[in-house]
């Protein structure tokens, strides 16, 4: 089973016609044969002139380049590529000292400032373009909170800089990129897939970071538009025409895959698990779906269009490894950094999926008279303390306080019950020694769709979701966790709630004309 990329460029008003480029990798007496192929079509003498001479420089570049990967695979050097980083200045060194210092006595840290700055010393120029938090992560082996907090105070402590992304939701391009958050438009236009889109927090906005030009100046752009570095996630193209079918042979990890047309259509996505079959993709007009299994690992497809269509397969892991708006947003070092990353003024963003927690703390007013209101005003300030630090250790944020409650948002459902066990579990070591009556919080959950808006210049959100979350904390007498169906649904959840005592209950909520459905958790 082989694989192949091929790369052409048509010229116009030059002395060459058409230069197409193909690598063919092949399984080979246990290892790999590689086919370097170029094509040249010249217009004229002079095109033939400088066909001759490209074709004489590509073998030398191609021999150079598989005696680099022959050392690397046989371990006489760490990397396939000669990359070599800019001798650093004693001011730059200086600055890079610096920013660790701060970084370090941030306590935002996590053991990984020397490592981060090392990285942007010396590593790849094209590695550094655009840094994303959680693929670092993945590459440490960390713990991805732990590399958006380093980054996010990277930034402050001038290592970093950040750059907000607006992605086509096709092709994953950056089609906008803007160093402030309401610097992004409503609306984008990708002209490679002809398609225009809305802003949207949960699904196209990325955060990501470059260096900061004092420590070292970054090129930006695209080396060569159409190469795999490009579109990573792309793992594969093939073109159909009209009516065509055809068995490709080709394999796929398991994962989770989008399939779709170049063009602007339908899409299909599809969650492979090892062994299992690929289904018969099918193009039909406008739309894509998918049919019987295909034949073995085999994939195949169907064009029952009356037009071409260019098969893409994209794997959507990589747009996991996006740090988005919604995800960023719900961060605590984000919301303490960055207060005036907010949006414009009447502006609004949506978000498809956020976790709210509501916190209360009960009989606040009585507390005041049974401790007096020095010792009572104490206590609870410890107490949002208490809240923000399990919070902001469980990926949230606090959105706000109001009075003794507590709005605090999550991007994961099972991050944000973790932390409300946490809280009930340990809210006893609040107490004051002598005090008889031990301290209750009322606590509620509810995932759902809202609306991010700057409201007394921070982000703040708004909607149905955000309503009932704070109702569902009237259901709560104390001591109590009342999740909504939503967050009772999710499988995360469900594994956290296998240990602890809870029972679904349907009742009137203010404000819903239907009963609501919930669950009440003790711990």
């Amino acid at each position: 089973m082989g694989r192949n990329f091929t790369h052409c460029n048509e010229f116009i008003g030059t002395p060459l016609r058409r230069l197409c480029v193909t690598l063919r990798l092949r399984a080979e007496d246990g290892g790999t044969r590689a086919d370097y192929e170029l094509v040249i079509e010249a217009r004229n003498w002079l095109g033939r002139v400088v066909a001759r001479w490209l074709a004489r420089g590509a073998e030398g570049t191609y021999a150079r380049v598989v005696k680099r990967l022959a050392r690397f695979f046989e371990g006489e050097t760490d990397s396939p590529y000669h990359v070599r980083a800019p001798a650093a200045s004693p001011d730059v060194r200086a600055r890079l000292e610096n920013a660790v210092a701060t970084i370090k006595a941030s306590g935002n840290d996590h053991g990984l400032a020397e490592r981060l700055a090392d990285y942007v010393a010396e590593g790849p120029e094209v590695d550094l373009m655009y840094m994303r938090p959680l693929r670092l992560a993945k590459e440490w082996d960390v713990p991805e909170r732990h590399t958006i907090e380093v980054c996010l105070q990277s930034v402050d402590a001038g290592l970093l800089s950040m750059d907000w992304q607006m992605l086509c939701p096709r092709c994953r391009g950056a089609k906008v990129t803007a160093p402030r958050l309401d610097g992004l438009p409503a609306k984008g236009h990708c002209d490679s897939c002809n398609v225009e889109f809305e802003r949207d927090f949960s699904r196209n906005i990325e955060l990501t970071f470059h260096p900061a030009a004092a420590v070292r100046p970054v090129e930006r752009g695209e080396f060569c538009l159409f190469g795999p570095m490009s579109t990573p996630h792309v793992r594969f193209q093939q073109n159909l025409a009209p009516g065509e079918t055809r068995t490709l042979d080709f394999d796929l990890e398991p994962g989770r895959y989008r399939f779709r047309s170049l063009n602007a259509g339908g899409e299909v996505e599809v969650d492979l698990l090892d062994s299992e079959p690929l289904p018969t993709l099918i193009f039909e007009g406008e739309s894509a779906k998918t049919g019987p299994p295909s034949p073995g690992r085999k994939i195949a497809v169907i064009n029952r269009s009356d037009g071409a269509q260019t098969l893409l397969i994209e794997e959507r892991e990589w747009a996991r490894d996006a740090l988005t708006a919604d995800r960023v947003t719900a961060t605590q070092v984000f919301r303490d950094l960055f207060r005036s990353e907010v949006l414009r003024p009447g502006d609004e963003l949506a978000i498809e999926r956020i976790t709210l927690m509501f916190t209360d703390l009960k009989s606040s007013t009585a507390l005041y008279g049974r401790v007096g209101d020095a010792q009572a005003f104490q206590l609870v300030r410890r107490h949002f303390g208490y809240l923000i630090d399990i919070v902001r250790r469980h990926n949230g944020t606090l959105v706000k306080t109001i009075g003794d409650a507590v709005m605090a948002a999550f991007s994961d459902p099972a991050d944000a019950v973790r932390a409300a066990v946490a809280i009930q579990k340990n809210i006893g070591d609040l107490a004051e020694p002598n005090d008889e009556s031990p301290l209750l919080i009322k606590i509620s959950l509810h995932e759902g769709s809202c609306v991010a808006v700057t409201m007394n210049e921070r982000l703040d959100y708004f909607g149905t979701a955000v309503n009932l979350a704070a109702r569902l904390l009237d259901k709560n007498p104390g001591g109590e966790i009342i999740l909504s169906e939503a967050i009772a649904g999710d499988p995360g959840v469900t594994a956290i709630l296998e240990g602890l005592t809870a029972t679904r209950e349907t009742d009137r909520i203010k404000g819903f004309a239907l009963p609501v459905s919930y669950l009440r958790v003790v711990v």
